[in-house]
């Protein structure tokens, strides 16, 4: 048991697991990543070859992180043989090897989003249909919930109610741009990110052969983050698990937050459903925050039905009340988070990397940046335009893709007149006409002369077979040369290097600098040795692989010391010692989008259980009375999530935005009570059967009005009166507990069942 060392009882029960189906059920910060890789460890110590674990992750940082542990366990020669990736990374190893059988190359192109996007909007340019209308990105997000859904073309064209759906938004031929689309993927030898997955099930569904194969090939699989995995995904695990079931699980239903990318709940809440024999472990202590902040998120958690259900708790301090900060306007809001930062940072002695600023939208981030740039604050957005989205990065990486495969046609389309080779529009037009009628790729068209084009002109005809000539003779070094030395050849005699060279603006400059920093990183990949093949050379078509497969969580801009800006989803799996949950305000965080029914509101929970458990020492909540949204200025409602944290785990709203720790808790209170003009005064009156409940507060001083006792009328509002909500309608008042100005009413709604409300934020109306 030498291999479970260092783990608590509830580690060491799982990660000592050998045979049979386990389920991990991993609260935050319970070290669930220790439990895999001591797992793994384990299963080496007892004979198990490496060679037959699949361990999938939805990272590749996560891959390497967990690699790197194992390797210090048992060594790094066991380490490197287990299949470990992303389901990804993995899939497209399997694909490359196994592609011929679904009648593609083994050096097919992976395109990204952006990639796919092009190729679509061609198709309906092609069809002459309206992009207004048929919107490339909406249709890519269309074909790509098909795709991880199983629904292929074909079945996507023949499902009623599919087209039923398409009819009924006034998009008719979505199948018909879907049929297109893949089928030009298939000319160019291309696949897009959700095929990856999509033909792994079509191998392992049509050639029980390789089905076989593989389940014998992995006698033990163990999946990371299982609450994110979609319906491909559950299905490639179902069946390569069907032979052994020797299937572990780690994940946390109380952090499933994709929906919106395919992502199931259900797969983990069924999952003893599907392996009836299979032994659940739950890990509840966490490591990370404090008892507040744990125990404020169990609480707003424990209000979600659909869950497993776990006592999450936490040997560590005490901790600090979370701070809830009210501003006047989301500018307010930027400049209370500034100022908060580098006072906490000075009075801590804390460094900028120690800070994350965290919202449910990225439109949310300017307000921060202006406020931290003001106050000369470095900081780092996450989920920008990322490395290799930059313009002069892609334009190299499509020579270097058109050069692996020479059918890649949107390769081919970037980089044909760049550096400018006189091969204008026309000409392309024509070329991707024939293609089309010939049911090729533009390379097979460009290299077959009976394939040619007539309306295509001479010269022009003899610039684009020097173009071909010239991506032939970089083919030629494929095989021999390291991805340095070809990738170095191919920007300096296309020509691309010079262009860039050229232009000595500052952001010419910048992307010359940046062309030399993927070529720096192109050395870095080719100088790495594998001890089990020291003498092999990793080549472009190795490089190609890497970079294709790279999520936004493996990107570094290699300067960690400023604070983080992010959305809450683009934050899971991080923390930090402080942390600011910005915009928590009714129809922003939760979202207006997801108020239709209670699972989409379960998933706002989730997310906003994820962003509190995301702070170690310090978590603070804030939301603004005002918001520029859409152009108009809107007047909000504090978030109901701020309602769901029980009191004695809060700081009500510190008023003195220059001081994010409250100095007088009790005067603080006092003055967050007082009425501000741009949220109370003014406004519709109130409709003809009601009257707008009064204020528990006096509106002249701020103070609180005389604390009732338990039961007492306020505002209008007592034990029996109807009353209406603006969310679940009309309603009678059952009973009043507490003192103003935190009296809270037991309501019962006919609609939505009984609820708890606190009269300061529920803006009830009487009616009479």
């Amino acid at each position: 048991m030498q291999m479970l060392e260092g783990l608590n009882e509830a580690q060491k029960a799982a990660a000592g697991h050998v045979e049979g189906p386990m389920m991990v059920v991993a609260g935050a910060g319970s070290g669930k990543t220790r439990v895999l890789t001591h797992r793994i460890a384990h299963l080496i110590d007892q004979g198990v070859d490496p060679f037959s674990i699949l361990s999938l992750t939805f990272t590749n940082k996560a891959a390497r992180e967990m690699k790197d542990r194992i390797g210090r366990i048992v060594g790094d020669s066991e380490a490197r043989n287990i299949w470990m990736g992303t389901f990804h990374s993995v899939f497209a190893r399997i694909l490359r090897i196994e592609s011929e059988r679904i009648n593609f190359p083994s050096n097919f192109t992976i395109y990204d989003t952006q990639d796919s996007r092009s190729v679509i909007k061609d198709v309906i340019k092609g069809l002459g249909l309206d992009d207004k209308l048929y919107k490339p990105n909406s249709i890519h997000g269309r074909i790509s919930g098909a795709k991880n859904n199983l629904i292929g073309p074909a079945d996507y064209a023949r499902n009623p109610d599919i087209v039923g759906e398409d009819q009924q938004a006034g998009r008719p031929r979505i199948a018909e741009i879907y049929a297109r689309y893949d089928a030009r993927l298939q000319r160019s030898g291309a696949m897009d990110f959700d095929d990856l997955l999509f033909k792994t099930n079509v191998l392992l569904r049509d050639f029980p052969d390789l089905l076989h194969k593989y389940q014998q090939k992995f006698a033990f699989i163990l999946v990371d983050e299982y609450q994110d995995t979609n319906f491909a995904q559950y299905m490639i695990i179902r069946q390569l698990g069907a032979a052994r079931e020797n299937v572990c699980v780690v994940g946390d239903d109380a952090q499933s937050i994709y929906s919106f990318r395919g992502a199931n709940i259900q797969n983990i809440l069924n999952f003893q459903r599907d392996y009836p024999d299979c032994v659940v472990y739950k890990l509840e202590q966490n490591y990370r925050s404090t008892k507040n902040i744990v125990e404020a998120a169990n609480a707003v958690i424990a209000k979600n039905q659909d869950q497993i259900r776990k006592e999450v708790w936490t040997g560590n301090d005490e901790g600090e009340k979370i701070d809830v900060h009210r501003a006047l306007s989301d500018n307010d809001e930027g400049s209370f988070v500034a100022d908060a930062i580098l006072t906490t940072r000075s009075r801590r002695q804390a460094e900028n990397s120690d800070f994350a600023i965290l919202y449910r939208t990225n439109a949310q981030s300017r307000s921060f940046e202006e406020q931290l740039r003001k106050r000369n604050v470095p900081y780092r957005i996450y989920g920008g335009l990322s490395f290799y989205q930059r313009k002069e990065i892609k334009d190299l990486i499509a020579y270097f893709r058109l050069v692996a495969n020479p059918s890649d046609d949107e390769g081919f389309k970037r980089v044909v007149n760049y550096p400018a080779r006189g091969i204008g529009k026309t000409t392309m037009d024509r070329l991707t006409v024939a293609a089309a009628n010939h049911e090729c790729s533009i390379w097979d068209v460009l290299r077959d002369p009976m394939r040619k084009p007539e309306d295509l002109k001479g010269a022009a005809w003899g610039k684009l077979q020097d173009f071909g000539t010239m991506i032939e003779g970089f083919a030629t070094k494929l095989e021999t040369a390291s991805a340095f030395d070809l990738g170095h050849h191919i920007a300096q005699h296309t020509g691309l290097l010079r262009e860039l060279h050229k232009d000595k603006t500052p952001e010419g400059v910048a992307r010359y600098e940046n062309v030399e920093e993927l070529l720096a990183g192109m050395k870095e990949f080719s100088d790495q040795v594998d001890p089990a093949a020291p003498d092999a050379v990793r080549t472009m078509g190795d490089f190609l692989i890497d970079v294709a497969l790279l999520t936004d969580a493996d990107q570094d801009d290699g300067d960690d010391n400023k604070v983080s800006l992010m959305t809450i989803h683009a934050a899971k799996g991080l923390e930090y010692p402080y942390v600011y949950i910005v915009g928590l305000e009714e129809n922003l965080f939760p979202s207006q989008m997801a108020l239709n029914t209670r699972e989409e509101l379960e998933e706002e929970r989730r997310l906003f259980y994820v962003a509190l458990t995301r702070a170690e020492k310090k978590a603070t909540l804030s939301y603004a009375l005002t918001r520029y949204r859409w152009g108009q200025l809107q007047q909000n409602e504090p978030s109901r999530f701020i309602e769901e944290v029980d009191e004695q785990y809060l700081n009500l709203p510190v008023v003195d935005a220059r001081r994010p720790e409250p100095f007088d808790f009790n005067a603080a209170r006092s003055s967050f009570y007082k009425p501000m003009p741009s949220a109370r005064s003014g406004g519709a009156p109130p409709k003809p059967g009601m009257r707008k409940v009064s204020d528990t507060r006096t509106a002249t001083s701020g103070a609180p009005a005389s604390s009732p006792a338990s039961g007492t009328a306020v505002g209008g509002i007592e034990a029996g009166v109807e009353v209406k909500h603006a969310r679940f309608g009309k309603g009678k008042v059952l009973k009043l507990e507490g003192e103003a100005p935190n009296v809270k009413a037991t309501v019962f709604f006919p609609s939505a069942g009984q609820k708890q409300l606190l009269l300061k934020f529920a803006k009830l109306e009487v009616i009479g």
